[in-house]
């Protein structure tokens, strides 16, 4: 009994000393507003992620979580890749809304989740 009682103990130590489950920050350092004020390397990307062209390294990795930082609400996401998250939805929801309408079609076909970003992020024009 002694021995199941440590045991147990010795795997929760383990388990509460395991980093939180977040993504890689491997590519937090990229500037956003660089890609996102190039048309070029935006196109790039957004072709990557719909499936229409190739994919960087970067590209591969984001490709790989949006869906679930979707549903999540980017709960595996560092606090920058939540902030560019943001930037992000909200240069494409105002800058580029047919490109943001694809995005959604693929990652979000019912509308789920981009409802909210777009009451969130949609700014206000005159």
């Amino acid at each position: 009994m002694n021995a199941l009682i440590i045991c147990v103990l010795g795997v929760l130590a383990v388990t509460a000393a395991l980093p939180a489950d977040h993504y890689t920050d491997r590519f937090d350092n990229i500037n956003i507003n660089d890609i996102l004020n190039n048309p070029r390397l935006l196109n790039a990307y957004i072709n990557c992620v719909l499936d229409k062209g190739k994919c960087t390294s970067e590209g591969k990795e984001l490709k790989s979580h949006i869906s679930d930082a979707l549903v999540t609400n980017c709960e595996k996401c560092t606090d920058k890749q939540r902030k560019g998250t943001r930037t992000v939805i909200s240069h494409l929801i105002n800058n580029k809304p047919q490109e943001w309408q694809l995005l959604t079609a693929k990652y979000d076909p019912q509308r789920k989740y981009s409802a909210q970003y777009e009451k969130e992020l949609k700014t206000i024009k005159a």
